[in-house]
């Protein structure tokens, strides 16, 4: 199965790289299999990008590509680490999740910093303890909150209250 997946996907990037422009000159001779651009971003993180997802992220809300190691990478990194702990969702996806939520927001004029959303989102799934939640739907229930008029905060306390362990779900004995 994991051979034939590899096989259809080369073969994707095969077909792909024939529709090159052929005025590059030498330059197509050379076939790039996968490649993490450091000049532009992609619309979205693809399960197979190679892009750090704390980079494309920060990049995202910057507007541009940011160095690894500057200070916005770092902390998007720790970000997504903490989020990590607390969400099934890999760190691609809630990069992509949280990129469509801040696209979604500032739709309706309430600009958030990602970075933010992360924490406030892994401090309310933090207190299911052992228990992840869904990012997605974190996301969602956050973006109907903020569209009636609450405040960040309080629709963070919203979320904690509607995401609270029942009975019989929390970490005691």
């Amino acid at each position: 199965m994991r051979g034939a997946l590899a096989s259809l996907i080369l073969a994707g990037l095969a077909v792909a790289a024939c529709d090159r422009s052929q005025d590059s000159g030498a330059e197509d001779s050379q076939v790039v299999v996968a490649s993490t651009s450091e000049s532009e971003l992609p619309a979205w993180l693809s399960p197979t990008d190679g892009t750090d997802p704390a980079r494309w992220l920060a990049g995202r809300e910057a507007g541009h590509p940011l160095p690894a190691g500057s200070e916005p990478v770092r902390a998007m990194q720790d970000a997504l680490a903490e989020a990590r702990t607390g969400f099934i969702e890999d760190p691609r996806m809630i990069a992509n999740r949280t990129a469509q939520l801040g696209q979604m927001l500032a739709e309706i004029g309430k600009t958030e910093r990602y970075a933010l959303l992360l924490t406030g989102f892994s401090t309310v799934a933090a207190r299911r303890g052992r228990h992840k939640s869904l990012y997605g739907e974190m996301c969602q229930h956050y973006f109907n909150t903020r569209a009636r008029g609450v405040d960040h905060a309080a629709a963070l306390a919203l979320l904690a209250d509607r995401f609270a362990p029942r009975t019989g779900e929390g970490d005691a004995p």
